[in-house]
């Protein structure tokens, strides 16, 4: 899996669309312009194109993505937005715009996964999604053609396939604070023969992350890399602190050792969730079960898999003692997994292989965020 951004503070992390740089490398389709063609694959395996909708008297394209918090508040508005105007044709598709590898790993800070197109089908599965979902994040020509400045972006098409509105769903995310309706607006306008009072609107949410910034990732990666890697010895005081877990962020504490294969093949997507949620309040403590002698090989696979975490080592052979020390009720092997609160509580624990995307969600429902429907979101099916 690999990266994408959102927004959990909105003074920090949410992008306001319309910059000057945007509208000018990237500029909106103008109103009155015919929909530019399409020919994208979907989530449900098959190529969508513009033409498969002629019949429709309104089409509906709204640019979004997986890993934009703003983007995730409006999926089942999408899909309710689809469901209400079905019967009387109108069609309504969701575009992928963003290229995965114009992504950085820490902005995806709010997210499961990224936004490739296998990612959108298993974000589609997990929240149900229906509507038609298409991956425009190849090439990005059909982003380009459409230029939406941030996700999520809709453009409203007549029956002639001409453009009459663009820009917000409605006003805001919080579903609690939308007043108005401006792409329902724009449909029943069309829909009764008559001109979208509204016509433009300037959007909300994560910037389009555009294949210019390929670069940036390559970038982010180097810096990881060049982070020391640190392994300090723990004690069973060491492991009984770890668990009171005292400190206020989340703690993500990841039992393995060198001759564990399921530890190795994990450890890559441990460090990758450490590396998505490290700007938040969550940290992650890496416990090698290894005997103290074994120091070296320890080393070894923390430095060949960049491990930037806090690592510890066992600093006895004690194996059982160590292991009681950190939880009385653990006796058998590694991997073993757990996440703690802040106040100790334990919100998840896996002994056994790492199911990372059940994880990855239960951190994202339980880290403190500005709006609690971000919470809502991943705690909801």
């Amino acid at each position: 899996m690999k990266y994408a951004r959102n927004l959990w503070t909105v003074g920090a992390m949410i992008v306001l669309s319309l910059t000057a740089w945007a509208e000018e490398a990237h500029p909106i389709l103008a109103i009155g312009s015919p929909a530019p063609n399409f020919e994208l694959p979907g989530i449900d395996g098959a190529v969508h194109k513009l033409s498969d909708y002629s019949a429709s008297p309104v089409l509906v394209v709204i640019f979004t993505c997986n890993h934009c918090p703003i983007a995730q508040m409006y999926e089942r508005r999408l899909a309710q937005l689809s469901a209400d105007y079905k019967d009387r044709g109108v069609s309504v598709v969701a575009i992928e715009p963003n290229d995965p590898k114009a992504i950085t790993i820490d902005e995806l800070d709010s997210s499961d996964i990224s936004d490739s197109l296998e990612e959108m089908k298993v974000r589609a599965e997990y929240k149900h999604l229906t509507y038609p979902y298409l991956y425009d994040g190849e090439t990005q020509s059909v982003t380009e053609a459409y230029g939406p400045q941030a996700t999520p972006h809709a453009f409203v098409f007549d029956s002639e396939r001409r453009l009459r509105y663009e820009g917000r769903v409605d006003n805001s995310y919080r579903s609690e604070l939308v007043k108005t309706h401006e792409v329902r607006d724009a449909i029943d306008a069309l829909l009764a023969h008559q001109d979208p009072a509204v016509k433009h609107t300037g959007v909300f949410g994560c910037s389009t992350k555009w294949k210019e910034k390929h670069a940036a990732q390559v970038e982010a990666l180097r810096k990881i890399e060049a982070q020391p890697v640190k392994l300090e010895m723990a004690s069973a005081a060491d492991l009984k602190k770890l668990r009171i877990n005292a400190e206020k962020k989340m703690l993500l504490v990841s039992f393995w050792a060198t001759w564990c294969g399921s530890c190795l093949h994990e450890f890559p997507e441990v460090e990758d969730t450490f590396r998505m949620y490290s700007v938040r309040d969550f940290e992650l403590v890496t416990v090698s079960a290894n005997m103290p002698d074994e120091k070296e090989s320890v080393m070894r696979v923390l430095q060949k898999m960049h491990a930037t975490s806090r690592n510890l080592l066992f600093d006895s052979s004690d194996t059982a003692a160590l292991q009681a020390a950190f939880d009385p009720t653990w006796e058998s092997a590694v991997p073993y997994t757990v996440l703690i609160a802040p106040d100790g509580k334990i919100l998840y624990k896996k002994q056994g292989s790492l199911d990372v995307l059940e994880l990855r969600r239960t951190i994202l429902a339980n880290l403190p965020s500005d709006y609690e429907g971000f919470n809502r979101y991943w705690s909801e099916p």
